[in-house]
């Protein structure tokens, strides 16, 4: 990869040349969102740029492009398919990067650069798609194995189903929210601990057990006909690009209502993901194999691909409101069982419609060691059990109002950072009943 002209590129930053990650964006000129994309610690403004270029000559053959970078969301953009992608993400490579074949279109021209690349620090962001349904896997196998072996015991930790196919269930869509938003601590019934002297009847208080799950997730870009269900050869052409997620989880709540139809009040509350798209083909130098399935498969969930999923180094920062930040969680989204093609293959198999902006999560992603590999508090405290310390002498079993937790997440080769940004959020008091 070529370097860039773009000033004070850190060489640790997320947002290398060989990433270009989408966004949504709106700034004081430009008021109502629309697309850019990030490079370094500034945003390419695109709606601005393609309104005082010749786009025919920088993107040839692609019509519509001026009108999808003025949208609100990256729909139309995502819809165009994996090939227009690919051709628009290396024509703006090819214009930051120091030996651009066009260096009077936006290089050497003062004017648009001062109009269009902008310091993100000047730039609000938003929420990257209009999402309209939302679906959230159980694929982080270390995760499950945990839990089930926590609520279970080692002999019934997974569920018989589990390595038969993906589990997963349908998530609120009007709550999720791009990284910054606060999180309100959720009200719900909760079953008090009658080991602990609680009443037997259920209440109705704040969460006690406000947990966070660490994932990966995964933007559609065209979807499929009802009853056209997508081959797992043809889903990698489904997909738009990927975000973190944290599926911010009552533990509480949800141990009360989950049976017999799963979680409900205790995950629609909210799930919080990073502002920009890191789009598929940006992934792939850094694909690796799964956690193996030895189980024999049913013939639509075959992959002849062995490294289906990607090493993406996860980090999970817990910042006290006193201010003192501790990294709890350090994994990678290599420990998943299951891909996101085989997701979608599944999702579809019934005939199920998936749309332009459909959001797959993968479930949340624990390591193979010890508890600082762990994704959520549940494990890491084995359901407060346990402490985790943290810096200023602190510790937590959930989560206290004022935390704030930000997830990060990174793959990387020398000079070619590909990341995603922050996915944050601090925890505010319930609302008084």
């Amino acid at each position: 990869m070529t370097s860039s002209w773009v000033p004070d590129i850190d060489p640790a930053s997320d947002f290398s040349l060989a990433n270009i990650p989408f966004g949504i964006i709106s700034t004081a000129a430009e008021p109502e969102p629309h697309a850019a994309v990030a490079i370094g610690s500034f945003a390419l403004d695109l709606k601005v740029f393609a309104a005082n270029t010749d786009l025919d000559k920088i993107f040839p053959g692609i019509s519509g492009l001026a009108e999808a970078f003025s949208q609100p969301t990256l729909n139309t953009f995502a819809e165009m398919g994996r090939a227009v992608h690919r051709q628009v993400r290396s024509a703006l490579q090819d214009l930051l990067s120091t030996a651009t074949i066009y260096p009077g279109v936006l290089r050497d021209n003062a004017t648009l650069r001062s109009q269009t690349l902008l310091p993100l620090s000047t730039v609000t962001m938003h929420l990257p798609m209009a999402i309209g349904d939302y679906t959230d896997f159980y694929a982080g196998y270390h995760h499950a194995y945990a839990v089930g072996a926590m609520f279970r015991g080692p002999e019934n930790a997974l569920q018989p189903n589990y390595l038969h196919l993906p589990v997963g269930y349908h998530g609120r869509a009007s709550s999720v929210v791009v990284s910054g938003t606060p999180i309100r601590r959720p009200v719900g019934q909760i079953l008090p601990d009658p080991a602990a002297g609680g009443p037997k009847q259920p209440v109705t208080e704040p969460s006690r057990k406000l947990d966070i799950e660490l994932e990966l997730g995964c933007f559609v870009a065209r979807g499929n006909k009802m009853g056209a269900p997508v081959p797992l050869d043809q889903a990698e052409e489904h997909i738009f690009g990927y975000v973190l997620l944290n599926d911010w989880s009552a533990r509480d709540v949800q141990t009360w209502e989950y049976v017999p139809l799963g979680p409900f009040n205790g995950k629609n509350f909210a799930t919080t993901i990073s502002p920009w798209v890191v789009l598929a083909d940006a992934l792939e130098p850094f694909r690796a194999r799964g956690i193996e399935n030895k189980t024999e498969l049913q013939g639509y969930l075959r992959e002849a691909r062995e490294e289906s999923v990607f090493d993406i180094k996860l980090e999970v920062d817990l910042t006290t409101a006193e201010g003192d930040t501790t990294t709890i969680g350090r994994t990678s989204s290599k420990y998943l069982i299951w891909s996101f093609p085989q997701m979608i293959a599944h999702h579809t198999l019934g005939g199920c419609p998936l749309r332009p902006g459909d959001l797959l999560g993968s479930g949340t992603i624990s390591g193979p060691g010890g508890v600082d590999e762990r994704g959520s508090l549940l494990e890491m405290t084995e359901n407060g059990k346990k402490q985790v310390l943290l810096a200023g002498m602190d510790a937590r079993t959930f989560l206290k109002d004022g935390d704030t937790i930000t997830l990060r997440g990174y793959c990387e080769e020398v000079g070619a950072r590909v990341g995603f940004g922050q996915c944050r959020g601090r925890i505010y008091s319930a609302v008084q009943m």
